[in-house]
């Protein structure tokens, strides 16, 4: 199993932190967009790495069209000698509308699905010098004069994967996207009960191998060398909880373990404003079950007893600051 390392979220001091996490031995470094732009991290990630993967965990896909994100993945897989990896997901309606004013097509999957055949039309008529003719259900790109068309990437495209946690989008990224990226809001149960299956359906819908596919989780973790540091490490994951507890979308992990309601409670607490109160609604059980409690030297270990062979690689999860040595420690567990 591989293991990738969270960037950080803005672009200063990326190009260090980037290269303390090749020097420890992590496979990647994954960033995530959120206040700050998921992409710019990756730059000075590319200009000091030269080993590591570099991948968006995730690049809101609804906030640009088929054509920024490919022009923008294009430009990373060239600066990053071909370690890119264009990580997307949809988001949830209240964003795209609200925060992005963009327009929510009603169909998530759907118009994802639309997305992923666009970029790779685009990314064919670079590569191949093929004309752009894509029309889909929400998008077309039928335009490529060559003051626009970097040509063939001598990398070859970089990859796509999809981020999913509901059965359909799992699907559709085994289906029609390079790699799955599981939300951090799950437990080994539901991975094995629902996420693998509806990967291996859209494989088989593809005649797709599962070698040519990469299932990566973002796992929650709590982990520490000394009594401080656990306790942060707890109440980090427990109000990193309690936010994807109360959001609809996740809800899907809470009903396969008959926790439903808790996302209703949580989400009444959350349009009060009572964001500090979510918390204490977490029972020990639902804070068992979904993080990945263990020392440094055996998070690894149990991750590896966690998934039992359908995961690939996993992008840790920890919300809180991490010693440099701890963070050492719980990645040379994955390499020894």
């Amino acid at each position: 199993m591989e293991v990738d390392v969270y960037l950080g979220p803005r672009i200063e001091g990326a190009a260090a932190r980037a290269a303390g996490v090749e020097a420890i031995g992590a496979d990647g470094v994954y960033s995530a967009e959120a206040a700050h732009n998921g992409f710019l991290p990756l730059v000075p990630a590319a200009e000091h790495t030269s080993r590591i993967t570099l991948l968006t965990n995730i690049a809101v896909a609804f906030a640009r069209s088929p054509m920024d994100l490919a022009v923008t993945a294009n430009d990373l897989q060239a600066m990053s000698h071909g370690r890119f990896v264009l990580g997307v997901g949809t988001q949830i309606r209240p964003h795209i509308e609200n925060r992005y004013s963009m327009a929510w097509s009603g169909s998530p999957v759907g118009q994802v699905r639309d997305l992923i055949l666009a970029i790779r039309a685009i990314q064919t008529a670079w590569q191949d010098g093929t004309p752009l003719q894509y029309r889909g259900e929400h998008y077309h790109h039928t335009l490529m004069t060559p003051m626009f068309d970097p040509g063939p990437n001598p990398y070859g495209p970089p990859p796509v994967w999809l981020a999913g946690l509901g059965p359909r989008m799992c699907r559709l990224a085994g289906e029609i996207a390079g790699g799955l990226l599981i939300h951090p809001f799950h437990s080994g149960t539901y991975i094995a009960d629902h996420v693998a299956p509806a990967v291996e359906a859209g494989l088989l819908e593809a005649a797709r191998a599962r070698d040519d596919f990469v299932v990566h989780a973002c796992p929650i973790v709590a982990t520490g060398r000394t009594d401080e540091e656990l306790e942060q490490a707890e109440t980090g994951v427990r109000m990193l909880l309690a936010f994807y507890g109360s959001t609809p979308a996740y809800r899907v992990t809470l009903d396969a373990h008959g926790w439903g309601d808790l996302q209703t409670e949580l989400n009444a607490l959350t349009k009060q404003g009572r964001w500090a109160d979510l918390p204490a609604l977490l029972t020990d059980e639902v804070v068992d079950t979904l993080v990945v409690r263990a020392a440094p030297g055996e998070i690894a270990t149990a991750l590896e007893a966690r998934y039992a062979g359908t995961v690939d690689r996993v992008g840790l999860s920890m919300p809180y600051t991490t010693d440099p040595e701890t963070l050492a420690e719980v990645v040379a567990g994955f390499h020894p």
